[in-house]
């Protein structure tokens, strides 16, 4: 049956709309921030707006950003102003989709040059302010990703687990010879270029980090798990790579499993219930930059439950739309889910994710280019963002 109009609704109409299991070809109304009615049929009311066959879709959720770190430091020990940095990053989120983001921002180092923990506290406030000033058009949350290794680790996040915005805490660890670095040559690559070391800083930098662990990284997991749980605070973890540490995983209550290293702990990590995510540069660039498992090799063997842009915003809707083009076991719906619905489920968000009437109406206009989104629009809360 046709959908009416009332005045103070918005019609999208002639839309390939996505739907959680299929999609159709017609109209969406919006009203007072939320999806009032799905119609599988063209609107010819006054002021609907034509799509001309575009895809409609959920607005994307982000769960691992780091793109604020990115737009705070542009540069190799250059700092951007915090607050204009935060309106950039929003910016350039919102232009690509993405409608509701977790700020991943990291707690504790691995290298004394690094910048990032002086920012940390800064970061977070700039978020606040411009929340609070109402500048900012997607909907931002914090992600502290607490490095295990790092001495002072607990002393840091204890304060700042009273952010009001703080939804996810992960469990990571940088050490070279496992996890991500599983190769200490990559390391080796990684580490010496980013922080111009000789080979003989190299090779004590690398003792030093194996040490932390030792020392450290036991402690504080235990501790960071408590206060997780405590506070209701969703847990990930971050590049499991073997059978022993899916399970420490499920141990300690693990949520979203991140970027896992190899297909056995993926597929584990997946068993266990842990939404599995992958980053999207891995599904656009053909593989991974550390050298660890290709996400498509999790998406063929149904493993693979949420993407990320993680360092490229635009990557999760590019990813989004490669995936059933690569993988035939995927449909579009299926690879949208991946992109809106479930991480927005893995973080406990039931009010968005999806097109269906009562959602909220966070949507995103896209021309579909041989897999390459051209975003067109995008709404959030029934307001036109960009």
């Amino acid at each position: 049956m046709p959908i009416g109009l009332s005045e103070k609704e918005h019609v999208l109409t002639n839309a390939r709309v996505v739907l959680r299991n299929s999609v159709i070809e017609g109209s969406v109304v919006l009203r007072d921030g939320a999806i009032r009615a799905v119609d599988d049929s063209p609107s010819h009311l006054p002021g609907a707006e034509d799509f001309e066959g575009d895809l409609l879709l959920p607005g994307l959720v982000e769960l691992h950003s780091d793109n604020l770190e990115r737009h705070v430091m542009p540069r190799p020990g250059t700092q951007w102003p915090v607050d204009a940095a935060v309106l950039n990053h929003d910016r350039e989120m919102t232009a690509f989709g993405v409608t509701t983001v977790c700020n991943a921002l990291s707690v504790g180092e691995v290298h004394s040059q690094a910048m990032r923990l002086a920012l940390l506290e800064e970061m977070a406030s700039g978020l606040d302010r411009q929340i609070a000033a109402g500048t900012l058009k997607a909907d931002h949350h914090l992600h502290w990703r607490c490095e295990l290794s790092y001495g002072g680790l607990l002393e840091l996040l204890e304060p700042l687990l009273e952010h009001s915005r703080l939804r996810i805490l992960s469990l990571m660890d940088h050490t070279p010879g496992q996890r991500q670095f599983t190769d200490e040559e990559r390391y080796a690559t990684y580490y010496q270029g980013k922080f111009n070391m000789s080979d003989a800083d190299l090779a004590a930098f690398i003792a030093e980090r194996k040490s932390d662990q030792q020392r450290y990284s036991q402690r504080n997991r235990a501790q960071t798990v408590r206060w997780a749980h405590e506070r209701g605070l969703v847990l990930a973890s971050h590049d499991d790579a073997t059978l022993a540490h899916v399970a420490e995983a499920a141990a300690d209550g693990v949520a979203v499993a991140e970027f896992p290293t190899t297909l056995e702990a993926a597929r584990a990590a997946h068993e266990a219930g842990q939404a599995v995510l992958m980053g999207g540069p891995n599904i656009v660039r053909g593989g991974s930059h550390s050298g660890n498992v290709n996400a498509l090799e999790l998406a063929e063997a149904g493993t693979l439950d949420v993407l990320s842009g993680d360092y490229v915003p635009a990557a999760l809707g590019h990813a989004m739309l490669l995936l059933p083009r690569l993988c035939e076991q995927i449909s579009l719906p299926q690879a949208v889910a991946m992109a809106t619905r479930n991480p927005a489920r893995a973080i406990g968000l039931e009010d968005r994710g999806e097109i269906a009437a009562g959602q909220r109406a966070d949507l995103v206009r896209v021309h579909d280019r041989d897999g390459m989104p051209g975003v067109r629009a995008v709404w959030c809360v029934g307001e036109r963002i960009a």
